[in-house]
């Protein structure tokens, strides 16, 4: 019988298309178009040799990347080369960044493997991971996707960039000679038409997407409700912050890796310069000065600074946008060759609402404006869309440090640009994406708990009885927005019924504007991230005394709603809280080993406003156990309780106020989860969704998720056990942080 593997080999080339060297526009090669029957083989393929190469456990595979980072450093010259007259970079710059970093991220993903299986029990490996890389770093975007998902276990089939696709096929030559098995890694050329076929497909359990935030938004609505799991790293437009106190000239030299490194094609570039306002006019001129000696010219001569652009279509755009643009245009006075070439430049004068201090540019093109204090650097560099990286240039360590923890992104270099390490994570906030490259954080989204799961079935809501009985005041529970008790917008409500008929209350039916007026809430209690660890961790423990004092009260009331005992389910939410106090200052970040004379800091930060819809299942512990994780990392959030037995959660509240949470921290708001799932999910200042509905909504919150890329965890039908071990820890810890990277060089 022949082999999905046998017919993959025999398959002749069908249609192709032309790869050019972009500074010279000469043809380099005759590239096959992929087309959905070979990505569906290549999926196949993969499928085969997954299973296969996770049973070679971690120290096996670690050979196998030990030798793919040995062969790179064997062929490093040819991958040198290939990369530059593929993307027009300059020699320099792949020669001693690009191939050293592919080189360290093989090695140091090998030390993974190695101590993977000791150090992360309890995970698996995906299945089958689907790689979409773009055209700017083609052979260290390989790298940070191929590495990290080899070693966990899982088989990859990957789809380089159009116009850059010759290193990732010298690489597949390199990996035979390293003895990776067939299979695990399959290459197939093409155009955005073959990366679309390769995110549909059902058989891909992952997909890894580095490029446009406009692609990327795409692949999040396309991949909603498929269960794939899905890091996005995209966009940006990366503040350079540069204080009245700092070394200029440094300052200006790094400005040039910032924005004039590969072109200003970089997804990190610096591209937004934020300069104190006394030194603006010494800056600028000391910048345009050092502008003017930049070097343009042929990619391969090694004393050339700037290179060309990837490809006429690419130029064409960053033409555009500098022609429509406002602001003062200075073009370096440097010699700009024939062909697809664009001088560095410069554009001051703009204000925070021009074009192009919003827009990313993707070119050799810094953008500039003033600012006076801290506060307003702050305010500035976070008026954007994007949160991928900041450059903070100060000689006071104090006000770099305080700043850090302030900019918006995913990672932040102090008195330094562009440092990357294998071991340090780097990915964006907001519309630049979620997922983290590098080191375990990065690691682990290439993998998933081995713990089961079982479908979900709604409880249903007890309906109203033929002869109810009704005993006592009636009595409305309200929603609980901004620390007070709220009545629905609407003006709606619902009885909730005993197995018996006894009618146990009302509880308000919250609406869109209920929803709008929460997150606001949560917006403005925002300063519970600063808290310390050790004051959330006291509120935390506070309120457990405080359910423990009416632990009766909330076990009848389970007992009402559901008609199972509610002791041990009060007694487990108790025990929830102290759980979660206890890791409010113990969930620590890590100083990470670079190979530098640098510090990299993973500091876990809170995600910011989460909105979560909660298990029915658990009316009290559910609750609970999606409230307390969040809060105790120093998010706010709007909890949408259980629909079948919401009571537990609106008598909770009292709790809240009287555990000395201030307001606005947790917001509740009762009603269909059909009804809020879309409001929640679509909202611009939501940061996270959480869903363990019982209701099918994880394709409904993934699709909304899509229009500002917050993030998103869903249960796609499947249950947790609440009591047990999937009811807590350090996952929920995961999905309620992010890491935020701050690399501080040192030494003269």
């Amino acid at each position: 019988m022949t082999s999905v593997r046998e017919i993959f080999d025999s398959m002749a080339p069908g249609a192709t298309f032309e790869t050019r060297n972009p500074a010279t526009g000469k043809v380099l090669a005759e590239v096959s178009q992929g087309s959905g029957e070979e990505i569906a083989l290549a999926v196949a393929t993969a499928r085969a040799a997954q299973g296969k190469w996770a049973r070679m456990g971690g120290a096996g595979r670690a050979r196998v990347l030990y030798a793919l980072a040995r062969l790179v450093q064997k062929h490093s010259r040819m991958f040198a080369v290939l990369e530059t007259l593929d993307t027009g970079k300059p020699i320099r710059e792949a020669r001693d960044i690009d191939v050293p970093l592919v080189a360290r991220h093989f090695y140091y993903h090998a030390g993974l493997a190695q101590l993977l299986d000791s150090e992360q029990p309890g995970f698996a490996p995906v299945g089958v991971c689907g790689a979409v890389i773009p055209w700017n770093f083609p052979l260290l975007m390989l790298a940070w996707k191929v590495a990290p998902a080899l070693a966990a276990g899982n088989t990859v089939v990957l789809k380089p960039a159009e116009y850059t696709p010759l290193t990732a096929l010298f690489f597949a030559e390199i990996s035979r000679e390293a003895g990776l098995p067939k299979g695990v890694l399959n290459i197939v050329t093409g155009d955005g038409d073959t990366g679309a076929a390769l995110v549909a497909h059902p058989g891909v359990d992952k997909i890894a997407f580095t490029g446009s935030t406009a692609v990327g938004r795409k692949i999040r609505a396309a991949t909603a409700g498929t269960g794939k799991a899905l890091t996005l790293e995209l966009g940006g437009k990366s503040p350079y912050i540069v204080f009245d106190d700092a070394d200029i000239d440094s300052a200006v030299e790094g400005l040039v890796d910032a924005i004039w490194f590969n072109g200003g094609q970089v997804c990190c570039a610096g591209s937004r310069l934020l300069v104190q306002e006394g030194i603006a006019d010494r800056f600028h001129a000391k910048l345009k000065r050092r502008m003017d000696g930049l070097r343009m010219g042929d990619p391969l001569d090694k004393c050339i600074d700037v290179g060309a652009i990837v490809d006429p279509v690419q130029l064409a755009m960053i033409r555009g946008l500098v022609e429509g643009r406002d602001g003062e245009v200075y073009h370096a006075a440097c010699a700009v060759p024939e062909g697809c070439f664009y001088p560095p430049t410069l554009i001051t004068g703009l204000n925070a609402a021009s074009r192009l201090m919003q827009e990313e540019i993707f070119g050799p093109v810094l953008v500039s404006m003033t600012f006076r204090t801290p506060s307003e650097a702050v305010e500035l560099a976070n008026n954007t869309r994007y949160g991928l990286a900041a450059s903070i240039w100060t000689e006071n360590v104090n006000l770099a440090l305080d700043m850090a923890p302030k900019v918006k992104a995913g990672v932040v270099w102090v008195n330094a640009t562009n440092l990357f390490d294998a071991a340090a994570g780097f990915g964006g906030l907001r519309e630049s994406g979620f997922g983290r490259e590098g080191g375990w954080e990065g690691l682990m989204a290439y993998m998933r708990p081995v713990a089961k799961t079982k479908v979900l079935t709604a409880p249903k809501v007890l309906p109203a009885p033929a002869e109810a009985v009704v005993e006592g005041i009636d009595r409305t529970a309200k929603l609980y927005i901004g620390g007070k008790q709220a009545r629905p917008d609407g003006g709606y409500s619902q009885a909730i019924w005993s197995a018996k008929g006894k009618l146990l209350g009302h509880v308000g039916l919250g609406n869109r504007k209920d929803i709008r007026n929460a997150v606001e809430a949560a917006h403005a209690a925002k300063g519970w991230g600063k808290a310390t660890g050790h004051n959330r961790a006291q509120i935390l423990y506070y309120m457990g005394e405080n359910l423990s004092a009416r632990a009766g009260e909330f076990a009848q009331r389970i007992k009402d709603q559901t008609g199972r005992e509610g002791a041990a389910e009060v007694e487990a939410a108790i025990n929830r809280l102290f759980t979660y106090a206890a890791w409010a200052d113990k969930y620590d970040g890590a100083v990470k080993q670079v190979p530098m004379r640098a510090v990299a800091l993973a500091m876990n930060e809170p995600v910011g406003v989460i909105g979560a819809l909660c298990p029915d299942e658990a009316p009290l512990l559910g609750f609970v156990s999606v409230m307390a994780p969040a809060i105790a990392m120093g998010n706010t959030c709007v909890l949408v309780p259980s629909q079948s037995a919401p009571l537990s959660a609106t008598d909770f509240y009292q709790v809240l106020e009287t555990s000395d949470l201030p307001a606005g921290v947790v917001n509740i708001v009762a009603g269909a989860h059909q009804d809020l799932a879309k409001p929640l999910a679509g909202h611009l200042d939501v940061d996270a969704v959480w869903s363990f509905s019982s209701a099918p909504l994880s394709a409904q919150i993934e699709t909304e998720a899509a229009g500002n890329l917050k993030r998103t965890w869903v249960n796609y039908g499947r249950g947790r056990d609440w009591f047990g071990a999937t009811g807590a820890g350090r996952e929920f810890l995961r999905h309620a942080t992010e890491i935020k990277t701050i690399w501080v060089p040192y030494g003269e």
